[in-house]
Formats: structure tokens, C-alpha cells, sequence
């Protein structure tokens, strides 16, 4: 069953902007939560999804059944080849018509060292979490002439910590991107990047993991989802925020306390 909250559905109501939002990898963990978070403020969702169709499948339909008067669209697409990621904003606006707002919030997280990132390794990263939003973002903005993007890097782009060192990188130049599209596409584009910390455990793991990395940060707990929706609806509430990057993670930016 769904999980109903209702937030503020803010200004894009008020400026009859498109409500319909295409978000990266929605099928599932954070991807779902935001859209269900935006289904209950009215939004149509476009679900891109790539290995997880059954469960996309299944998501839709769940979506469709409670909210019948909302459209709900699957895109499967892998982000790792070029050709279906330049087709993506096309194939959505020919079934949904316009787009307000696109999350890139698919990514692809791995663990390895520099020393241990072979070129293969290392380009998979790069084409998920940064080559495919960097080819949405200049698409939108080239597609439309308004509308907002929010792109999901981590809270790891402030340290130099090489256990997950092509990730990191990739988020790193991610965040390097919104604050340069911000800057060009601005005013009628806004961008912005949100930095979630302890959010939900790996799939392989249970609470008390996040529970025990938690002992480290300021706030000594993990922040869970509501933060990111929060950050969010202050994101797409707030029409004179661009380039900036909102942090979700308790204080982890701002080193451990250990």
C-alpha cells in the first residue's frame, strides 16, 4: 500500500507549469519514495527504470490505482549507453507531453579503490551517474523553457576517501555540473543538488548498520527519507534557489566526531 502524505504543492501551481516530473531509477528505494512523495502533491510521474521492470511494473500500477485521475508512464533505459539516454527526454515528452521538473536520481554505487578501478569499472560510474545527467540536463534545457532539475550527489564529495573512489568522483564533478547549468540556463531553469547521508542501509544490510556509522556524525542518527523530501519541497517552494547544494546527512559533511 502506498504511503499518503500530503506536503505543499508550491509554485509550480501557481505559474501553471507542467506537472510532470521524469525521475532516474524510480522504481525503487529512494527513486519511489520521491515519487510517491510527488504523485501526492498531484505530479505525473514518468518511472524510468532499466534491470527493475517487474518492479516498475508492479509500481505503476499501484500509482494508477491511487491516483486514477494522474499519469503514470514506464521508460526503460540504460544508462550506460549513450544512444538510450540521448532518446529518453524525446520518448517521454512524445507520451506525457511536457516536463516542469526532472530528478536525476539513478546512480550506480560500487566500492573500489583507484588503485582497484579498471577503465571498465571506472566508466560505468561515469556514464550512469554523470554522463546520463549531463545529456538530460542539457536536453531539458535546450527542450524547454522553464522548469527545475534536481540532481542527487552524496555527501561524500567533500572528503577524499578512495573506498568508493569512481563514485565519489562522479558525484563530485555532478556537483560541479549543476553549479555551472545553474549559472547558464538561469533564470528561466533552475538547478539545484541534494546530498543525502545515512539514508537507507544497502540492500545486503539491516538498520543497525546505518545505526553504527551514525555514532560518527553529528546528530548521532540516521536522517531516513523524510529529510530528502523535505530538502526537496524546499527546493521546488523556493523559485530564488539555484546552484546550491542542500545537505541530508545529519552533519557527516562536516567530519566525524571520533
Amino acid at each position: 500500500m502506498i504511503f499518503l502524505k500530503i506536503w505543499p504543492s508550491g509554485l509550480f501551481e501557481k505559474n501553471n507549469m507542467a506537472k510532470t516530473v521524469l525521475i532516474t531509477g524510480a522504481a525503487k528505494r529512494i527513486g519511489k519514495v520521491i515519487a510517491i512523495h510527488l504523485a501526492n502533491q498531484g505530479w505525473n510521474i514518468a518511472i524510468h527504470f532499466n534491470t527493475s521492470a517487474e518492479e516498475a511494473s508492479l509500481f505503476r500500477d499501484e500509482l494508477i490505482q491511487t491516483f486514477p485521475d494522474q499519469q503514470f508512464e514506464l521508460f526503460r533505459a540504460d544508462l550506460n549507453r549513450t544512444e538510450e539516454v540521448e532518446e529518453l527526454l524525446s520518448r517521454v515528452i512524445q507520451s506525457m507531453g511536457n516536463i516542469g521538473l526532472l530528478i536525476n536520481n539513478a546512480s550506480v554505487f560500487e566500492p573500489g579503490s583507484l588503485g582497484k578501478s579498471s577503465t571498465d569499472f571506472f566508466d560505468r560510474q561515469m556514464n550512469v551517474n554523470f554522463r546520463a545527467p549531463f545529456i538530460l540536463t542539457r536536453n531539458f534545457a535546450q527542450t524547454f523553457k522553464s522548469g527545475v532539475i534536481v540532481n542527487f550527489v552524496d555527501t561524500r564529495i567533500v572528503t577524499n576517501q578512495s573506498s568508493f573512489a569512481a563514485y565519489s568522483l562522479t558525484k563530485k564533478a555532478l556537483w560541479e555540473l549543476t553549479k555551472m547549468a545553474a549559472l547558464e540556463f538561469g533564470p528561466e531553469i533552475r538547478i539545484n543538488a541534494i546530498a543525502p547521508g545515512l539514508t537507507l542501509p544497502p540492500e545486503e544490510k539491516g538498520k543497525e548498520y546505518l545505526w553504527e556509522l551514525a555514532a560518527n556524525i553529528a546528530m548521532k542518527r540516521p536522517g531516513g527519507l523524510e529529510p530528502i523530501l523535505k530538502s526537496l519541497d524546499f527546493i521546488l517552494n523556493n523559485d530564488y534557489l539555484t546552484g546550491q547544494l542542500l545537505f541530508c546527512d545529519g552533519g557527516e559533511n562536516l567530519g566525524s566526531t571520533n
